[in-house]
């Protein structure tokens, strides 16, 4: 109990923020709302945030990721193509963070799985809080409602020789192959209400 409260203390238990989101965010486990996290990876998405050594963080919808315990570590393994900016910015830091957004802020996702980070500000954009981390440098998006924090410690890349034909052919038609990387879960905190607004 002690050691709970000395982490809540650094986020500031202190309620609702002037721009909506909840301050007060409750450690868990990775566990706590995994079935809820895989389950919005096919609607809305996740949102997965990126920055790199300089410059602002983006924000990248995910719908393809993979969550559990890998070399005894609990992991959440993302999928990014070379060609996207968020790529490039996960190579420099080696860190991000994956947010849950709440029902009521769905078309978040499709804005940012439909415009690049190389042109826009998503967080100006779109009136989104950048929230720092607790563990990594890529912030976390306050309006979100759950927070993954993780370090890059593996990464490989998909192979259209190991895949079925059809795999290859429906997700890489013209190349561009994703990355996984396997992240290392650092830190995991909610909304005290997640459940109700998910």
């Amino acid at each position: 109990m002690e050691k709970r409260s000395r982490q809540k203390k650094g986020v500031g238990d202190i309620g609702n923020s002037a721009s909506g989101y909840n301050l007060a965010k409750e450690d868990i486990t990775y566990l706590t709302y995994a079935a809820e996290t895989l389950r919005n990876l096919e609607a809305p998405g996740l949102l997965l945030v990126t920055q790199g050594k300089r410059g602002r963080p983006n924000i990248m919808t995910i719908g393809w990721a993979c969550l559990g315990s890998l070399w005894g570590r609990p992991c959440l393994v993302v999928l990014v193509r070379p060609s996207r900016y968020s790529y490039r910015l996960l190579e420099e830091s080696g860190e991000f963070t994956v947010n849950v957004l709440p029902r009521n802020l769905a078309e978040v996702a499709a804005y940012c799985g439909s415009v690049s980070g190389r042109e826009q500000d998503k967080f100006a954009a779109r009136a989104l809080t950048a929230m720092p981390a607790r563990q990594v440098r890529p912030p976390v998006v306050g309006e979100c409602v759950i927070h993954y924090e993780c370090r890059v410690i593996h990464y490989n890349d998909s192979r259209a020789t190991t895949m079925p034909p059809n795999i290859v052919q429906l997700a890489y038609p013209d190349g561009d192959r994703h990355r996984l990387y396997y992240g290392e879960i650092l830190a995991v905190y909610a909304d005290p209400d997640a459940s109700g607004r998910l």
